[in-house]
């Protein structure tokens, strides 16, 4: 079993589109389906385990919009999970390659597809960590295959834990978390906006929207 682990990092996300909600609802709100749509499913998320105040829906996104539809490495899609990067350009590279797994599913032309926003913020949970021995849990980081990630989140899970840190699958060296609460995180504050770019196969070039500097996407970084 992974040991657990307590400590306080300063980690990046980075997310497609986030769009702040009204962090309190009123009744009518509440029974307005646009206004809920945008908000989510509240009732995945534990009262005791939710977050208000400025940025929080930049934490609640992930754990009320969740759908079997839309499985991840540590989620069958049932349970959300915030996926939070330690460094700016793991963030990158790991939202860079499913961007690209949903570009290829797509007819759309070469361009400049998609912006993302960059959120920096801090993460404080007791975590399960798979990066002091990643031999023992190499299924847990297959790059393709989120079967065995996924059971092992379940029962971790199930026994209380709060997430789990592990080693960037997208990024060789890069740390990353997966956080089962929203609460387990705090002081969202934005950053940059990040324009990528479709070349048909894959994205080659980031762009950041405010200084408008262009990157080329080296594969393999």
């Amino acid at each position: 079993m992974a040991g657990s682990l307590r400590r306080d990092i300063v980690g990046l996300l980075v997310a497609h589109y986030a769009r702040p909600h009204t962090e309190i609802l009123t009744v009518p709100q509440k029974t307005n389906p646009r206004i809920m749509t945008s908000v989510g499913n509240i009732d995945l998320v534990l009262p005791a385990r939710r977050v208000g105040g400025v940025g929080a829906s930049y934490l609640m996104a992930s754990f009320t919009h969740v759908s079997p539809d839309r499985p991840s490495r540590f989620s069958a899609g049932h349970h959300g999970v915030l996926y939070v990067a330690r460094s700016y350009e793991t963030a990158l590279f790991e939202t860079i390659h499913h961007h690209v797994r949903f570009m290829a599913r797509t007819a759309e032309p070469a361009g400049w597809t998609s912006q993302f926003r960059e959120i920096i913020l801090k993460v404080d949970a007791d975590l399960h960590d798979l990066r002091a021995d990643t031999a023992a849990f190499g299924l847990c980081l297959d790059p393709d295959n989120y079967e065995a990630a996924q059971q092992l989140a379940a029962t971790l899970r199930s026994s209380g834990s709060e997430g789990i840190a592990y080693p960037s699958v997208r990024q060789a060296g890069g740390e990353c978390v997966a956080l089962f609460y929203p609460d387990c995180a705090s002081s969202p504050v934005q950053g940059r906006h990040l324009d990528y770019h479709w070349n048909g196969k894959r994205v080659d070039l980031v762009r950041d929207a405010g200084s408008g500097a262009v990157f080329r996407v080296i594969e393999g970084s």
